[in-house]
């Protein structure tokens, strides 16, 4: 398992088997992006929300690609009729994209489709868990604050090994609150997301490693945009 982070909150996933999975893949119009739509490649996208920091490149990888695009319902009306292959779901249920087993999570934030004139309502947002081939569990949580979820659904049920949380604040939760996900997921892993795109999220990773790594068992891994961590 290969995992590149493109910066904000998109990720490029590549398993075991070569299954090519981007998560929210803002990248032409992300100012933290170092690599070009023609750098990446998509099997599976998962969208998290409407809001274009997230949406993003969405239909141009799928109509590229002819990717496969997981996300809620009501996203997935939309891409359908711009004639993308979506498969819409909601809050707990599962499906098995490729090999790869998707389940959807609550998460703790806002989704209309910013991108879209006058907008337009994007469902609710959401948090993902992937069950790889070999059976590794990543979390992307989205944009989200801190909620119960984390230390009981999530945690009890999924326990996932590995996770991405934002620790921008202001749209999302801080790095205290983000470290506090930590504890009550119990995660091995943690790789942190939505910070330094804009000036309004600036946080110190470094700041966020050391508190986390002196106060819990998890390692964080911090990473630049089009940076990898491999297990």
């Amino acid at each position: 398992m290969r995992i590149t982070w493109l910066g904000h909150s998109a990720f490029e996933i590549v398993t075991s088997e070569d299954l090519h999975i981007l998560i929210d893949p803002f990248i032409t119009e992300n100012p933290a992006c170092t690599c070009s739509l023609d750098e990446v490649q998509a099997d599976v996208i998962c969208v998290t929300h409407g809001h274009n920091d997230h949406f993003g490149d969405t239909l141009k990888l799928a109509e590229r690609d002819g990717s496969l695009v997981i996300c809620i319902h009501e996203l997935s009306k939309y891409l359908e009729c711009q004639g993308i292959e979506a498969w819409g779901m909601n809050m707990g249920g599962t499906v098995e994209a490729r090999g790869v087993k998707v389940t959807m999570v609550n998460s703790n934030h806002s989704s209309d489709m910013d991108f879209l004139e006058g907008m337009g309502p994007g469902g609710s947002s959401c948090g993902f868990i992937l069950e790889l081939e070999d059976g590794k569990k990543i979390y992307h949580s989205g944009d989200t604050g801190i909620f119960g979820d984390m230390k009981t659904v999530i945690r009890d049920i999924y326990s996932p090994h590995l996770a991405m949380l934002p620790i921008g604040d202001r749209f999302t939760m801080g790095p205290h609150e983000a470290k506090i996900a930590v504890e009550w997921l119990d995660v091995d892993v943690v790789i942190p997301m939505h910070y330094n795109t804009f000036p309004v999220i600036e946080q110190d990773p470094e700041k966020f490693k050391e508190y986390v790594e002196s106060t819990t068992g998890a390692k964080v891994v911090v990473l630049e945009p089009g940076e990898t961590y491999q297990e």
